[in-house]
Protein backbone atom coordinates (compact mmCIF):
# COMPACT_ATOMS: atom_id res chain seq x y z
CA UNK A 1 0.00 0.00 0.00
CA UNK A 2 3.03 2.25 -0.38
CA UNK A 3 2.22 2.35 -4.10
CA UNK A 4 0.18 5.30 -5.45
CA UNK A 5 -3.54 4.80 -4.90
CA UNK A 6 -5.32 3.72 -8.09
CA UNK A 7 -7.45 6.47 -9.61
CA UNK A 8 -10.50 4.21 -9.28
CA UNK A 9 -10.48 4.93 -5.53
CA UNK A 10 -9.76 8.63 -5.91
CA UNK A 11 -10.82 11.00 -8.66
CA UNK A 12 -12.63 8.21 -10.57
CA UNK A 13 -14.45 6.79 -7.53
CA UNK A 14 -17.86 7.98 -8.68
CA UNK A 15 -17.49 5.62 -11.68
CA UNK A 16 -16.82 2.60 -9.44
CA UNK A 17 -20.33 1.13 -9.51
CA UNK A 18 -20.25 1.17 -13.30
CA UNK A 19 -17.14 -1.02 -13.23
CA UNK A 20 -18.46 -3.41 -10.60
CA UNK A 21 -22.16 -3.17 -9.82
CA UNK A 22 -23.61 -3.92 -6.35
CA UNK A 23 -26.24 -6.28 -7.76
CA UNK A 24 -23.50 -8.54 -9.10
CA UNK A 25 -22.35 -9.33 -5.54
CA UNK A 26 -25.41 -11.16 -4.22
CA UNK A 27 -24.07 -14.68 -4.78
CA UNK A 28 -20.60 -14.14 -3.38
CA UNK A 29 -21.91 -12.12 -0.43
CA UNK A 30 -24.10 -15.09 0.47
CA UNK A 31 -21.01 -17.30 0.45
CA UNK A 32 -19.22 -14.93 2.85
CA UNK A 33 -22.28 -14.87 5.11
CA UNK A 34 -22.34 -18.67 5.21
CA UNK A 35 -18.63 -19.00 5.96
CA UNK A 36 -18.74 -16.49 8.81
CA UNK A 37 -21.85 -18.07 10.28
CA UNK A 38 -20.56 -21.63 10.02
CA UNK A 39 -17.22 -20.69 11.62
CA UNK A 40 -18.85 -19.18 14.72
CA UNK A 41 -20.47 -20.93 17.66
CA UNK A 42 -23.47 -18.65 17.21
CA UNK A 43 -24.45 -16.58 14.17
CA UNK A 44 -22.47 -13.30 14.29
CA UNK A 45 -24.45 -10.16 14.93
CA UNK A 46 -21.81 -7.40 14.72
CA UNK A 47 -19.35 -7.45 11.81
CA UNK A 48 -16.45 -5.13 11.05
CA UNK A 49 -15.51 -4.89 7.38
CA UNK A 50 -11.98 -3.64 6.73
CA UNK A 51 -11.46 -2.13 3.29
CA UNK A 52 -15.16 -1.87 2.56
CA UNK A 53 -14.70 0.13 -0.65
CA UNK A 54 -17.87 1.13 -2.47
CA UNK A 55 -20.05 -0.96 -0.14
CA UNK A 56 -21.05 -3.63 -2.67
CA UNK A 57 -20.81 -6.58 -0.30
CA UNK A 58 -22.29 -4.54 2.53
CA UNK A 59 -25.38 -3.82 0.42
CA UNK A 60 -26.22 -7.53 0.74
CA UNK A 61 -24.69 -8.42 4.11
CA UNK A 62 -26.52 -5.64 5.97
CA UNK A 63 -29.68 -7.74 5.84
CA UNK A 64 -27.95 -10.27 8.11
CA UNK A 65 -25.40 -8.35 10.22
CA UNK A 66 -24.92 -5.07 12.05
CA UNK A 67 -22.06 -3.70 9.95
CA UNK A 68 -19.31 -1.18 10.62
CA UNK A 69 -17.46 -0.24 7.42
CA UNK A 70 -13.85 0.97 7.40
CA UNK A 71 -11.96 2.25 4.36
CA UNK A 72 -9.02 4.61 3.93
CA UNK A 73 -10.48 6.38 0.86
CA UNK A 74 -12.88 9.26 1.64
CA UNK A 75 -14.23 9.05 -1.91
CA UNK A 76 -15.09 5.37 -1.55
CA UNK A 77 -16.71 5.92 1.83
CA UNK A 78 -18.88 8.63 0.31
CA UNK A 79 -19.87 6.26 -2.50
CA UNK A 80 -20.71 3.54 0.02
CA UNK A 81 -22.83 5.97 2.06
CA UNK A 82 -24.91 6.64 -1.05
CA UNK A 83 -25.62 2.90 -1.26
CA UNK A 84 -25.76 2.11 2.47
CA UNK A 85 -26.90 5.32 4.18
CA UNK A 86 -27.93 3.63 7.44
CA UNK A 87 -24.57 1.95 8.07
CA UNK A 88 -21.72 3.25 10.20
CA UNK A 89 -18.73 4.35 8.09
CA UNK A 90 -15.25 5.07 9.49
CA UNK A 91 -12.20 6.34 7.65
CA UNK A 92 -9.13 4.31 8.56
CA UNK A 93 -6.25 2.20 7.31
CA UNK A 94 -6.72 -1.55 7.79
CA UNK A 95 -3.12 -1.88 8.94
CA UNK A 96 -3.47 0.36 11.95
CA UNK A 97 -7.06 1.40 12.69
CA UNK A 98 -8.23 0.70 16.24
CA UNK A 99 -11.86 1.35 17.13
CA UNK A 100 -11.42 0.33 20.79
CA UNK A 101 -14.31 -2.12 20.56
CA UNK A 102 -14.81 -5.75 19.61
CA UNK A 103 -17.06 -7.43 17.08
CA UNK A 104 -18.42 -10.92 16.57
CA UNK A 105 -16.68 -11.14 13.18
CA UNK A 106 -14.23 -9.30 10.93
CA UNK A 107 -14.52 -9.46 7.14
CA UNK A 108 -11.73 -8.43 4.76
CA UNK A 109 -12.64 -8.69 1.10
CA UNK A 110 -10.42 -7.96 -1.90
CA UNK A 111 -9.05 -4.70 -0.49
CA UNK A 112 -6.50 -7.04 1.08
CA UNK A 113 -5.07 -7.28 -2.45
CA UNK A 114 -3.47 -3.86 -1.93
CA UNK A 115 -1.36 -5.15 0.94
CA UNK A 116 1.97 -5.79 -0.75
CA UNK A 117 4.45 -6.70 2.02
CA UNK A 118 4.48 -9.42 4.68
CA UNK A 119 4.87 -6.74 7.34
CA UNK A 120 1.70 -4.97 6.22
CA UNK A 121 -0.16 -8.26 5.84
CA UNK A 122 0.75 -9.16 9.43
CA UNK A 123 -0.37 -5.70 10.57
CA UNK A 124 -3.75 -6.14 8.89
CA UNK A 125 -4.21 -9.52 10.57
CA UNK A 126 -3.31 -7.90 13.90
CA UNK A 127 -6.00 -5.27 13.30
CA UNK A 128 -8.57 -8.00 12.71
CA UNK A 129 -7.51 -9.88 15.84
CA UNK A 130 -7.58 -6.70 17.96
CA UNK A 131 -11.26 -6.26 17.12
CA UNK A 132 -12.30 -9.79 18.11
CA UNK A 133 -12.82 -11.44 21.44
CA UNK A 134 -11.87 -15.11 22.03
CA UNK A 135 -13.81 -17.30 19.64
CA UNK A 136 -14.56 -14.44 17.26
CA UNK A 137 -14.27 -15.24 13.58
CA UNK A 138 -12.62 -13.58 10.60
CA UNK A 139 -12.70 -14.10 6.86
CA UNK A 140 -9.94 -12.95 4.50
CA UNK A 141 -10.63 -12.99 0.76
CA UNK A 142 -7.48 -12.34 -1.28
CA UNK A 143 -7.79 -12.32 -5.04
CA UNK A 144 -5.06 -14.95 -5.30
CA UNK A 145 -2.44 -16.93 -3.47
CA UNK A 146 0.76 -17.14 -5.47
CA UNK A 147 0.28 -20.84 -6.23
CA UNK A 148 -2.97 -20.07 -8.03
CA UNK A 149 -2.02 -16.91 -9.91
CA UNK A 150 -1.80 -16.97 -13.70
CA UNK A 151 -1.60 -13.97 -16.05
CA UNK A 152 -4.98 -13.26 -17.59
CA UNK A 153 -7.23 -10.64 -19.13
CA UNK A 154 -10.81 -9.72 -18.35
CA UNK A 155 -13.40 -7.22 -19.45
CA UNK A 156 -16.76 -5.85 -18.41
CA UNK A 157 -18.58 -2.74 -17.30
CA UNK A 158 -22.08 -1.33 -16.96
CA UNK A 159 -24.42 1.38 -18.16
CA UNK A 160 -25.76 3.92 -15.71
CA UNK A 161 -28.05 6.96 -15.80
CA UNK A 162 -26.56 9.01 -18.61
CA UNK A 163 -23.10 7.44 -18.30
CA UNK A 164 -21.37 4.15 -19.07
CA UNK A 165 -18.06 2.42 -18.47
CA UNK A 166 -16.30 -0.50 -20.12
CA UNK A 167 -12.95 -1.88 -19.06
CA UNK A 168 -10.16 -4.20 -20.08
CA UNK A 169 -8.03 -5.71 -17.30
CA UNK A 170 -4.60 -7.25 -17.86
CA UNK A 171 -3.20 -9.04 -14.79
CA UNK A 172 0.46 -10.02 -14.98
CA UNK A 173 3.53 -10.47 -12.79
CA UNK A 174 6.57 -8.38 -13.76
CA UNK A 175 8.78 -10.07 -11.13
CA UNK A 176 7.79 -13.56 -9.91
CA UNK A 177 10.46 -13.25 -7.23
CA UNK A 178 8.71 -10.51 -5.25
CA UNK A 179 5.37 -10.31 -3.41
CA UNK A 180 3.38 -8.31 -5.94
CA UNK A 181 1.63 -8.54 -9.26
CA UNK A 182 0.11 -5.85 -11.44
CA UNK A 183 -3.38 -5.36 -12.83
CA UNK A 184 -3.43 -2.75 -15.57
CA UNK A 185 -6.90 -1.42 -16.35
CA UNK A 186 -8.02 0.53 -19.40
CA UNK A 187 -11.33 2.28 -18.75
CA UNK A 188 -13.51 3.63 -21.55
CA UNK A 189 -15.72 6.29 -19.98
CA UNK A 190 -18.79 7.78 -21.70
CA UNK A 191 -20.37 10.85 -20.17
CA UNK A 192 -23.82 12.40 -20.41
CA UNK A 193 -22.88 14.30 -23.56
CA UNK A 194 -21.82 11.10 -25.31
CA UNK A 195 -18.12 11.94 -25.18
CA UNK A 196 -15.85 8.92 -24.68
CA UNK A 197 -12.29 8.88 -23.37
CA UNK A 198 -9.82 6.25 -22.16
CA UNK A 199 -7.94 6.14 -18.86
CA UNK A 200 -5.11 3.80 -17.85
CA UNK A 201 -5.09 2.84 -14.15
CA UNK A 202 -2.41 0.61 -12.60
CA UNK A 203 -3.21 -1.49 -9.52
CA UNK A 204 -0.16 -2.96 -7.75
CA UNK A 205 -1.37 -5.89 -5.65
CA UNK A 206 0.10 -8.32 -3.14
CA UNK A 207 0.79 -11.95 -3.95
CA UNK A 208 1.76 -14.33 -1.15
CA UNK A 209 2.10 -18.12 -0.88
CA UNK A 210 -0.56 -20.03 0.98
CA UNK A 211 1.98 -21.02 3.65
CA UNK A 212 2.78 -17.36 4.33
CA UNK A 213 -0.89 -16.63 4.90
CA UNK A 214 -1.29 -19.54 7.31
CA UNK A 215 1.91 -18.78 9.21
CA UNK A 216 1.08 -15.11 9.69
CA UNK A 217 -2.50 -15.90 10.72
CA UNK A 218 -1.24 -18.28 13.40
CA UNK A 219 1.22 -15.66 14.68
CA UNK A 220 -1.62 -13.13 14.80
CA UNK A 221 -3.61 -15.41 17.10
CA UNK A 222 -5.88 -17.24 14.69
CA UNK A 223 -6.67 -20.83 13.92
CA UNK A 224 -7.23 -20.83 10.17
CA UNK A 225 -8.47 -23.13 7.45
CA UNK A 226 -8.48 -22.69 3.70
CA UNK A 227 -11.78 -22.69 1.84
CA UNK A 228 -11.28 -23.39 -1.86
CA UNK A 229 -14.00 -21.83 -3.95
CA UNK A 230 -15.39 -22.86 -7.29
CA UNK A 231 -16.39 -20.72 -10.26
CA UNK A 232 -20.08 -21.04 -9.44
CA UNK A 233 -19.47 -19.82 -5.88
CA UNK A 234 -17.14 -16.86 -5.96
CA UNK A 235 -15.48 -15.85 -9.21
CA UNK A 236 -13.15 -13.23 -7.73
CA UNK A 237 -10.93 -15.53 -5.70
CA UNK A 238 -9.79 -19.11 -5.47
CA UNK A 239 -8.85 -19.53 -1.79
CA UNK A 240 -10.37 -17.90 1.26
CA UNK A 241 -9.02 -18.00 4.81
CA UNK A 242 -11.65 -18.77 7.44
CA UNK A 243 -10.29 -17.93 10.88
CA UNK A 244 -11.18 -18.24 14.52
CA UNK A 245 -9.56 -16.12 17.22
CA UNK A 246 -7.64 -18.14 19.77
CA UNK A 247 -8.28 -17.51 23.45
Amino acid sequence: MSEPQPRLYGDLADWFHLLTAPEDYAQEADLYRRLLTEAADEPPRTVLELGSGGGNNASHLKAHFELTLVDRSPAMLELSRSLNPTLRHVQGDMREVRLEETFDAVFVHDAIAYITTEQDLAATMATARAHLGPGGVALFVPDYVSERFEPHTGSGGHDGPGRALRYLEWAWDPDPGDTTHVSDFAYLLRDEAGDVWCVHDRHVCGLFPRATWLTLLERAGFTARVHVTHDDEEPAGAELFVCRAQG
